[in-house]
């Protein structure tokens, strides 16, 4: 039953990320629009559509808008959710499952069982309007790969684990704190972290509460070469040598310059990672 499973995600990868140039266009953003076919007369090929996304990681386009800076403080840049969200909009939906609202993401859930190994990562999302006001009582969905560079539910193995994903709703100073570990480097991405932000708690996890924003969180690269130094994530060494956010598919736009996290820590005792971001509520 598991290699059927492997077998069926397999082709479903390959069918997800070989979809076409008029797929590739739809899913790229309007800068990337503008940048590569230099001038707006690039949004007609696609309909105007200017969802963010890559070649490499084909966009759910939910919730995205450009990067504004209509307040005080300059909106985070939205992103695709990649090809493995499990958010409902490409396969399956952890969202509207039992025990996703948790703050240890580490551990698969519900029917599920296994655990994510790896170099423990604390990581914390601060949500702010766009005039730099918390926003209280909102929800983060984050997810990320393992120390091999797979999703769970979709990547070959681990079709059968759920890890790695959890729902936290914000605090009274806007954070959202998830306990997890240390993404791997695989080919063609920057080492980050997925999420996607929702108005409430019951949004988050009814099914269909609708997106505010999608976007990533960059991960420093001093850090990421401290973790992949150890053996357990020796399959990230060379991934990362042939990658940086000027040339990343994702974050090259700015070199994640409303993404890249601040980084404390040790390979020994763990790391903490905060980034803060602004959203329009609206």
């Amino acid at each position: 039953m598991q290699d059927q499973r492997d077998e069926d995600n397999a082709a479903y990868v390959r069918r997800v990320h070989d979809q076409g140039l008029q797929f590739d266009l739809r899913t790229m953003s309007r800068r990337r629009l503008l940048a590569a076919f230099g001038g707006v007369g690039a949004l007609a090929l696609v309909g105007g559509t200017a969802a963010c996304d890559s070649a490499a990681e084909p966009a759910s386009t939910a919730g995205a808008t450009s990067t504004a800076a209509t307040g005080s403080v300059t909106e985070v840049e939205s992103e695709t959710a990649g090809p493995f969200p499990a958010d409902g909009s490409n396969g399956p939906n952890v969202r509207t499952e039992s025990g996703i609202v948790r703050q240890d993401i580490r551990t698969s859930f519900g029917e599920l069982s296994g655990t994510a190994e790896g170099v423990p990562l604390e990581f914390s999302l601060i949500v702010t309007d766009l005039n730099g006001k918390a926003l209280t009582g909102a929800a983060v969905y984050a997810w990320h790969c393992d120390r091999d560079g797979n999703y769970s539910l979709y990547s070959t193995g681990v079709t059968d684990q759920n890890y790695l994903r959890g729902i936290q709703e914000t605090d009274a100073t806007g954070t959202a704190t998830f306990t997890s570990i240390f993404p791997a480097c695989y080919t063609g991405r920057w080492p980050h972290i997925h999420f996607e932000v929702y108005s409430s708690l019951a949004d988050a996890t009814s099914g269909n509460g609708p997106i505010v924003k999608t976007s990533q969180i960059a991960l420093p690269e001093d850090v990421s070469d401290a973790v992949y130094a150890t053996a357990a994530y020796s399959r990230s060494v060379a991934a990362m040598s042939r990658v940086s956010l000027a040339t990343d598919n994702v974050f090259g736009d700015d070199s994640a310059v409303t993404e890249l996290a601040t980084v404390t820590g040790s390979v020994a005792d763990g790391y903490v990672a905060t980034l803060t971001i602004a959203i329009d509520p609206s």
